[in-house]
């Protein structure tokens, strides 16, 4: 079933314009349908992650912990924004991910278990998605 999946890819990234199929990426794999390193990966990084820090085992109120979390966020300079459901940083990959590995840290300390839920868009020369996202839909809405 793969093989037939992978000439599939090959045969779309051909027809999209790349010899080799090196155009089609998949979420299941950072390879292009050869097997080589996708070149994304090797270049700019930018993404939004929108993640979630949920102390366990640690007391009846995660509030405490939960305004931690977020303090470590707000001090790293990233754009960021929270929410009743999530807290969203922007940048390149490896800031957003040291970002949310230091507030899974600070809370780990202080809570026996920590669930961490998140979602990443990863979208190379995007810059400014966090606030450029929600304009484009307020503008959409504002049509009509």
């Amino acid at each position: 079933m793969r093989d037939a999946r992978e000439r599939t890819d090959r045969d779309a990234g051909r027809r999209a314009g790349s010899e080799d199929g090196a155009s089609v990426t998949h979420a299941r794999s950072l390879t292009t349908a050869r097997g080589d390193a996708h070149p994304f990966y090797w270049h700019d990084r930018h993404m939004l992650i929108a993640f979630s820090i949920t102390p366990l085992g640690g007391g009846d109120s995660v509030g405490d912990l939960v305004a931690e979390a977020v303090r470590v966020v707000r001090e790293s300079g990233l754009p960021n924004r929270t929410d009743a459901m999530f807290t969203t940083v922007e940048g390149e990959w490896d800031e957003v991910m040291a970002v949310v590995k230091r507030a899974v840290d600070v809370v780990a300390a202080q809570a026996p278990r920590v669930s961490v839920v998140l979602k990443a868009d990863v979208r190379p020369g995007v810059t400014d998605a966090l606030t450029g996202k929600i304009a484009r839909i307020e503008a959409r809405l504002a049509e009509g």
